[in-house]
């Protein structure tokens, strides 16, 4: 029987929450049907705070309908180049304002998710996971709450995308040489080089997903 809550959210109810972030952790995948009973039962919680939680996350577009049913949704190829440039211009921002608030004991945090990451070149799952926390972190140490609030809204969106970038081969080494890039500006107090280095991070990590998915379609033909 599956766990009553996701991995790293132990006695979590929100129902919300819950959802979110079993789509996040690749439970749920674009095109997969969400029924309220067997999320239900997968969550130990009752039915209605997964109907409140399926109805807001419709309103947010993350779940579409398909008939009566509500499938986690995916995004087309136009939606996904939109992301990316909104992602490239908050996270970039975000380094920016790091670069300048965040406080020594932040920027050594970084500095040893870096160290710690390295661990997790030929491991793509994993390091997808910790590149989320290394981001969050980054976005935390902005120490701007609505932008923080932002880039959540852009990170839920991340999660409708069916595979991970850093599954390219090679793609996990050069993914922490730019995170290593991003932090020693950070650490020097560089906001011009640090908003440089992570959009230059996000927009390689554009490039990778667009010969994904180029690939994909080759592959289908």
């Amino acid at each position: 029987m599956p766990p009553a809550t996701p991995p790293g959210r132990p006695g979590n109810t929100d129902g919300y929450s819950m959802i979110l972030d079993a789509i996040d952790t690749g439970v749920y995948r674009p095109g997969d049907r969400l029924v309220e009973s067997e999320l239900a039962e997968r969550f130990g919680v009752s039915r209605t705070p997964i109907r409140e939680a399926l109805q807001r996350l419709e309103t947010q577009s993350l779940l579409v309908r398909d008939g009566r049913s509500l499938i986690v949704a995916s995004l087309d190829h136009n939606q996904m180049a939109e992301l990316y440039v909104v992602r490239g211009e908050l996270e970039g921002l975000a380094a920016r304002l790091a670069a300048r608030n965040a406080t020594e004991e932040e920027v050594r945090l970084l500095r040893e998710m870096v160290e710690a990451d390295n661990a997790l070149k030929e491991h793509p799952a994993a390091l997808s996971r910790a590149n989320r926390r290394f981001h969050k972190q980054i976005h935390l140490a902005s120490h701007n709450r609505f932008l923080v609030q932002q880039l959540d809204l852009v990170h839920r969106s991340m999660a409708l995308m069916a595979t991970t970038s850093l599954a390219v081969v090679g793609r996990g080494a050069i993914a922490q040489e730019e995170h290593d890039r991003i932090v020693s500006a950070i650490e020097a107090r560089d906001g011009d080089a640090a908003d440089a280095a992570l959009r230059a991070h996000i927009s390689v990590a554009f490039t990778t997903r667009l010969k994904q998915e180029a690939a994909r379609r080759e592959a289908e033909n």
